[in-house]
């Protein structure tokens, strides 16, 4: 995978094309939301990940149309707020987005978190379909589905989602989720996957000093390897430029299965992760 560009994309199950790598802007301010988007965009990121829950996507939207590129070239993904559950309420929510956007369509649309029940994700998710056919969404997913609720929409005779995106990285790699996913062409996204800066780890910093990269940079590069899409995310305009440095190395096969004996499984987990839920 070395040598590919940071705008390279792999396609989902839909037939859809989504950037290898992804700029998340969860827990970044409206005041600096702009700024890191236009940085991102500008060091060469296509695709930016917001969502309803982190009150930013006008400022997302603001910055994809003064960075002037067309529209179609930036892959958007948003997220359902979790108060937004069922058909109706989804319905809205979905025309929210597209206002606050300022966006006829946004790319990728994923219910954020499966904390309704039974019966509202599926009504939720039956809006998203309908979204998707009346051309607002390219592409629907969830986020946070562990199997019992992935199979919810397998045993419904529904479309499968072309996305799940999940915490991931080698100290929580929830391997009963991706294996799932894997089997039936479910593309899956990581957030958090550069474990919050809590890069004192051994192996990792072993690492740091062989390929001479920095500790995210090495956490990003096991993410593309292991054919994830990986969504770092930060403020800081330095560590979004180098966070994107991760095309020029190849992680060795030996230095991956490595980074993967890391796996706590969900004791690993550092963020919401509410693959539980009934």
């Amino acid at each position: 995978m070395a040598g590919f560009a940071i705008n390279s994309t792999i396609r989902l199950s839909s037939g859809s094309q989504i950037p290898r790598l992804g700029f998340g802007v969860y827990q970044i301010s409206k005041d600096e939301t702009k700024a890191s988007v236009l940085e991102a965009l500008k060091v060469g990121y296509r695709h930016i990940d917001t969502a309803q829950l982190y009150k930013n996507e006008q400022e997302v939207g603001e910055a994809v149309r003064e960075f002037g590129i067309p529209r179609e070239q930036i892959y958007i993904t948003t997220k359902l707020r979790s108060d937004a559950k069922g058909y109706d309420s989804a319905s809205e929510a979905i025309d929210g987005s597209l206002k606050r956007l300022n966006m006829d369509y946004v790319d990728l649309f994923l219910i954020h978190d499966p904390l309704a029940g039974a019966a509202a994700r599926k009504a939720t998710w039956k809006a998203l379909i309908d979204a998707k056919k009346a051309g607002k969404i390219k592409d629907i997913g969830v986020s946070n589905y562990n199997l019992n609720h992935l199979e919810e929409i397998e045993a419904g005779g529904l479309e499968l989602p072309a996305i799940n995106q999940i915490e991931l990285h080698p100290l929580n790699q929830q391997r009963p989720i991706v294996e799932w996913c894997d089997k039936r062409g479910i593309t899956v996204e990581a957030y958090c996957p550069l474990i919050r800066g809590q890069f004192d780890i051994p192996v990792l910093q072993a690492l740091v000093q062989k390929y001479n990269k920095d500790p995210a940079q090495i956490l990003v590069r096991w993410s593309l390897q292991r054919g994830f899409i990986p969504l770092p995310r930060s403020s800081k305009l330095a560590r979004i430029r180098s966070n994107a440095q991760v095309y020029d190395f190849n992680l060795s096969d030996e230095d991956v299965t490595q980074l993967d004996k890391l796996d706590k499984g969900t004791e690993g987990a550092i963020s919401w992760n509410p693959i539980h839920a009934d």
